[in-house]
């Protein structure tokens, strides 16, 4: 059996904390469960990383940094429209086929609104830079449009709530979400997850 090295490792632990995390949120989630997920021992995982924080953290930092390389791989090459469209078609399909990054996501605003009543604001400065580094890129592919930026993060987060609460395609509430789908289009892919 071939051994793995230490920063293939690390990428084991970082997998396989956002799929314990999304599944149970930070405070939900042991150390020894993400130990025990990718099968190495908790002191092994010390070594990696110096707390369960640390994991958390770079679990949600590493989902937003997909999220930007997907947005920036999928409209390379495309402009306004064609932009906002292959960036919305493939987060509801990242939604869809990896459904712990959506949960994931509504974890780490959990965590962050936990540790800011509790006057711990570390955590939440880290989240709101890779949110910044998310606006950031996405107002840039959309051409330096704040309204443009500010409308295509909101219907994100709006298909968030509306997924996660696992509204069906056919119900109401996705009415006006993408009129040029019909009746239920991409939104079938939108609730699937």
């Amino acid at each position: 059996m071939v051994r793995m090295s230490a920063e293939e490792r690390r990428e084991s632990v970082i997998r396989a904390a956002i799929a314990e995390f999304a599944q149970r949120g930070y405070y939900g989630t042991s150390t020894e469960a993400i130990a025990k997920r990718v099968g190495v021992s908790q002191p092994y995982l010390f070594r990696l990383f110096p707390g369960k924080k640390a994991i958390f953290a770079v679990a949600s930092q590493r989902c937003i940094d997909e999220m930007c390389e997907l947005f920036e791989s999928v409209a390379a090459g495309l402009r306004s429209e064609e932009a906002l469209k292959a960036m919305g078609d493939a987060y509801v399909r990242l939604i869809q086929e990896r459904p712990e990054r959506l949960q994931m996501q509504m974890q780490t605003y959990i965590a962050v609104a936990a540790a800011e009543a509790e006057g711990e604001h570390e955590f939440g400065e880290l989240v709101r830079a890779g949110w910044g580094r998310l606006w950031d890129t996405v107002h840039l592919i959309l051409g330096a449009d704040v309204d443009r930026t500010t409308a295509f993060l909101a219907k994100g987060m709006l298909i968030n709530t509306y997924a996660a609460m696992g509204f069906p395609p056919e119900h109401r509430v996705w009415q006006g979400m993408y009129p040029d789908a019909g009746a239920t289009g991409r939104l079938e892919k939108c609730s699937d997850g």
